[in-house]
């Protein structure tokens, strides 16, 4: 017989903002209330409704500020079912103008596309390089802050490179590489001294789901 679910009930806008293990509890915090926020969730453990909490309402909660909110939405919208992705997680990607060319990279909560983070613009990298520095990113912040999220990456060449702790890029090192091979070796190092068995890095398949949230549109 299938357990049933647990759920947990998580208020961000109501008469006292918090995590609720009961919709009897949740709604004396949230009826009545105008503007009220909150959802409930399955399965999540206290460490991942903390880390819900903290992330805000607009993380988790339909919003329509930033086109790339409203592609996550679209991809909801064209019948993707939820079972195929962990909404509850981080999707990274990278842009890079040639290969190689100028590089940035992000990560956004996958469920609404709102930023968890954002590199600067290096003069001169790869899109893969990118997207290995993304995920070493999203893994550092989860270990500082104690959390543990499915991480989304469209690129299988960072991944690998994830799982053999060393970045396999064949860029130049001059001038130009200086400061982004110092960051590529920090990262490195990084994902050395650190276990990542806890962690999921998981494939987002574009030809099932649509664009990564974390895509910039720039194709």
């Amino acid at each position: 017989m299938k357990q049933k679910s647990k759920k947990t009930y998580i208020v961000w806008s109501g008469r006292t903002p918090g995590i609720y293990l009961s919709w009897n509890d949740c709604k004396k915090e949230v009826i009545g209330v105008d503007g009220a926020k909150y959802k409930s969730f399955e399965d999540i453990s206290e460490q991942e409704a903390e880390a819900i909490l903290e992330a805000g309402a607009s993380a988790y909660l339909s919003t329509k500020r930033s086109s790339t909110e409203r592609k996550t939405s679209n991809i909801l919208q064209e019948g993707v079912k939820e079972k195929e992705v962990d909404w509850q997680s981080i999707a990274v990607d990278a842009a890079c103008s040639g290969s190689p060319g100028k590089m940035e990279y992000r990560g956004v909560w996958t469920s609404s596309g709102k930023a968890l983070f954002s590199s600067k613009i290096y003069p001169c990298g790869t899109n893969n390089i990118g997207e290995f520095l993304a995920i070493v990113h999203a893994l550092a912040w989860m270990e500082q802050q104690g959390h543990n999220f499915t991480i989304y990456s469209d690129s299988r060449t960072a991944m690998v490179w994830i799982r053999k702790k060393e970045c396999g890029s064949k860029l130049a090192k001059n001038s130009k590489t200086e400061l982004l091979w110092s960051h590529i070796r920090r990262a490195e190092e990084w994902l050395r001294i650190h276990d990542l068995s806890k962690y999921k890095i998981l494939k987002w398949e574009t030809d099932r789901w649509g664009e990564i949230p974390a895509d910039y549109g720039r194709k």
